[in-house]
């Protein structure tokens, strides 16, 4: 299971991934970064060849495609290295840039570790990544309590031999059909969203229906004791319709939809702003 993020060195953004528990960098990226050349594809390239004939063919057969949003807001199949892997690809570079580089991975390698020893570190940062995009704290809040309960969810799943990703996917879509009648990807639509994480542009209503779903389908799950895919997408669609009943009834009381077109990109926009 991938999750991708963004870094930064030096003013230029690093895709990245974590991947079996460790960061993954996209190559291109590292070599944009460092050489400062206007086709780091073809530069990689050359490099991989220049390696292989060197004899150090363990470098061509330690990198890993793995999916990164590209410029055009598409996830596309991207050459990526874990650390280990990058600072050997490093060495083969000749710029003045790659000695700071390797002090800047190495940190980054470092804070990985840290998160994985104390997971509060990560959870940390996350929160001041959201407050620096420019979200309110109300509203961080909510999300953090999301992702934990998004977590305790797919630990369950985890446990009850269901496959990682594509049936992860097709369980989160049970769950939002029923809570919000729409899969994520109409969701999507819904909000006029790419490429952007769903939940990072739902409002604190969303937020909070989305959570009961979640949690609903949990308690579901354990005290069901769901087994396979077909017990866990059962619970799912139970769960997913409890928050879809809570929902409903609130529209009808309210007069007013809970699902909304509203969306957070200006805080993007605002961020890009900022920089130029």
């Amino acid at each position: 299971m991938t999750e991708p993020h963004l870094a930064i060195f030096r003013g230029k953004q690093i895709r990245r991934v974590i991947y079996r528990n460790e960061w993954w960098f996209s190559v291109i990226d590292i070599v944009s970064a460092l050489t400062g050349s206007e086709r780091p594809r073809k530069y990689w390239n050359d490099l991989k060849t220049k390696l292989g004939k060197e004899g150090y063919v363990e470098v061509s057969e330690k990198i890993g495609q793995l999916k990164l949003k590209a410029p055009d807001g598409r996830m596309r199949e991207t050459d990526c290295a874990n650390t280990e892997t990058l600072f050997r690809i490093v060495q083969s570079i000749s710029s003045p840039k790659a000695e700071p580089f390797k002090r800047w991975l190495a940190r980054v390698g470092y804070e990985r570790v840290q998160e994985i020893e104390d997971p509060e570190l990560a959870t940390k940062r996350t929160r001041a990544l959201y407050k620096a995009k420019g979200y309110p704290d109300s509203w961080i809040e909510k999300r953090m309590r999301g992702i934990e309960i998004r977590e305790t969810l797919t630990d369950e799943w985890k446990k009850r031999q269901v496959g990682a990703e594509r049936e992860y996917a097709i369980l989160t879509a049970e769950i939002s059909k029923a809570t919000f009648g729409m899969v994520p990807s109409e969701y999507k639509k819904f909000k006029n969203l790419a490429r952007e994480n769903l939940r990072d542009h739902m409002d604190d209503l969303e937020l909070i229906f989305a959570m009961l779903g979640e949690a609903s389908s949990t308690r579901i799950t354990q005290t069901k004791n769901a087994r396979g895919f077909p017990q866990n997408k059962r619970a799912a669609q139970e769960g997913g319709s409890i928050a879809g009943d809570a929902r409903k009834a609130l529209e009808r009381k309210s007069g007013q939809k809970v699902s909304t077109p509203s969306n957070y990109l200006s805080l993007s926009q605002k961020q890009r702003a900022l920089k130029q």
